[in-house]
């Protein structure tokens, strides 16, 4: 059994397919998390082709029997989990929050908030069992109270996304309240800012590589046990709530 045993939400494309690369590239053995089967497949044999240590892990996070069943296996396979990244998401809606249909907020929150919720509260128990449990959010910049209060700030598009930014701050605020009860069995709980990357969320239009943007919740990840926890980070650092 490898040395450390990730999952990763969301992980058939974009920038958890290359969160799962670069993990699995420093040694951990990483179960890619998709709701898609022929999809999940598809990107675990890619991965295994370039001799990675990958396996497919079918998850819908929107779902309640997926999660538990999925949990089941890893228990049942591996007795144990050492790091969970929460990185499926969606960006349903890009009109003004006067335009935003109830049912968009909905849809959003039930994968970026309860979705992670969900798939955090069934796997605990297995990260319970790591010497070395880890949990890292993929929130974003624009989930940032400070910036979108802030009137001088270069969020230039945070009036067209109200769904995604509250869901990405609520996100942030579960990642504080599990970091503060997690801290005393060693668990460490963070948020990770990947930047504007170019994904199929944002029809690819973002300015950075899915390298890039993987390479802060693979670093929180693979966090030492002397580093943060209850924080949001990027690459430049630690970044304001």
């Amino acid at each position: 059994m490898a040395d450390k045993i990730a999952l990763v939400t969301g992980a058939n494309k974009g920038i958890g397919r290359e969160i799962s690369r670069q993990l699995s590239a420093k040694g951990v053995l990483v179960l890619m998390g998709a709701r898609d089967r022929e999809r999940g497949e598809s990107a675990a044999a890619e991965l295994r082709a370039e001799g990675l240590a990958v396996e497919f892990a079918e998850m819908d996070v929107t779902s309640q029997p997926s999660v538990d069943h999925a949990a089941a296996e890893v228990g049942r396979r591996y007795g144990r989990l050492d790091i969970l990244v929460n990185n499926a998401g969606v960006a349903l809606d890009w009109t003004p929050g006067s335009e935003l249909s109830v049912e968009a907020l909905r849809q959003t929150f039930e994968v970026n908030v309860f979705g992670v919720f969900r798939v955090t509260k069934a796997l605990l128990p297995l990260l319970e069992k790591s010497k070395h449990g880890r949990i890292v959010n993929m929130s974003s910049g624009l989930g940032s109270l400070s910036r979108n209060a802030d009137p001088h700030s270069s969020l230039t598009i945070r009036n067209m996304l109200l769904a995604y930014c509250s869901s990405k701050a609520a996100l942030n605020m579960i990642t504080i309240q599990l970091a503060n009860e997690l801290k005393a069995v060693g668990i460490k709980v963070n948020s990770a800012n990947p930047g504007f990357t170019a994904t199929d969320m944002n029809q690819h239009r973002g300015a950075r590589t899915v390298e890039q943007g993987a390479a802060t919740p693979v670093r929180l990840a693979l966090l030492p046990d002397d580093g943060p926890t209850g924080g949001v980070f990027s690459d430049e650092g630690r970044e304001p709530w």
